[in-house]
């Protein structure tokens, strides 16, 4: 079962349950996952394909609703600190529920110990910190947040020297 079909499972499972935040964040994160789509098959259809062609072609791989779920992580989370900084804590409350929700659906988390070790091996004699972010960013995909990753390559680099 796809991601895409596992979320339309669980919004059907959530409104049937009465989980009215839960139905609200998953169709959200469906229009979403929908949005998406319709951009890809934009692009695609300056392609001049054919309409059958065009409709499977559309459709988002488990790996690219991957990456819209780290996007969309990424957003609550910022939105989180955003939302504390201006005193807000009924938007906290609703950002860090959907994070939750949201997190269901994303590959498990990363350890450290693995993330470190990733990163030494990626950085070795490495200089440039754009390019061993790139690296690690690529090989890492999904599994880790961006600003552990920052942060462990920052200390490995200082380490080096």
């Amino acid at each position: 079962m796809s991601i895409k079909d596992k979320i339309n499972e669980n919004i059907k499972a959530a409104f049937k349950s009465g989980l009215k935040d839960e139905v609200s964040a998953l169709r959200f994160f469906s229009s979403v996952i929908k949005n998406k789509e319709l951009e890809k098959r934009t692009r695609l259809s300056k392609e001049n394909k054919d309409i059958a062609e065009l409709e499977k072609l559309s459709k988002l791989s488990d790996e690219e609703i991957m990456s819209v779920i780290s996007g969309e992580i990424k957003k609550r989370k910022d939105s989180i600190v955003q939302y504390e900084k201006g005193g807000r804590d009924d938007l906290v409350k609703k950002e860090t529920a959907e994070l939750e929700i949201l997190k269901k659906y994303a590959p498990a988390e990363m350890p450290e110990e693995e993330l470190r070790a990733i990163i030494k091996n990626k950085i070795i004699g490495q200089k440039d910190f754009g390019k061993a972010m790139g690296l690690v960013m690529a090989e890492v995909k999904g599994r880790a947040d961006g600003v552990a990753v920052k942060r462990i390559i920052e200390e490995e680099m200082k380490n080096e020297t």
